[in-house]
């Protein structure tokens, strides 16, 4: 059974930081790229980022360069997102996702538009002012 759970999610100040894993089963990284998603209250779904093991790439929205880092753990079939920095406008449940490209597309915007093959439940994060 293919299966992504995601984990860390939480209440943390602004400026804070927090430290999400989604974690695999069923299938392997090196034939998809794992993203991250969020939505925020009210909001549509949005791209956050992007990591394929098999090219070794990232991508990231333009908000959050610098404040995030997408990583993977390959042993694990796991993958991270270090959000540092925090905002009150990062406040969203995040999701990861997986889909089976071989490299992350740089076309953020369009991310929300592709049927993902895999979905995790998601994990609330609340930033507070």
């Amino acid at each position: 059974e293919v299966q992504l759970v995601e984990s860390g999610g939480g209440l943390v100040q602004a400026g804070g930081s927090l430290r999400l894993s989604c974690a695999a089963s069923g299938f392997s990284f090196d034939d998809y790229a794992i993203l991250w998603f969020r939505q925020a209250p009210g909001k549509e779904r949005e791209g956050v980022s992007c990591i394929s093991s098999n090219a070794g790439n990232t991508v990231y929205r333009d908000s959050v360069k610098g404040r995030l880092t997408i990583s993977s753990d390959n042993a694990k079939n796991t993958v991270y997102l270090q959000m540092d920095s925090l905002k009150p406008e990062d406040t969203a449940v995040y999701y990861c996702a997986a889909v089976g490209w071989l490299r992350c597309t740089p076309w953020v915007a369009k991310w929300a538009e592709v049927d993902m093959d895999y979905w995790g439940e998601g994990t609330l994060v609340t930033v507070s002012s």
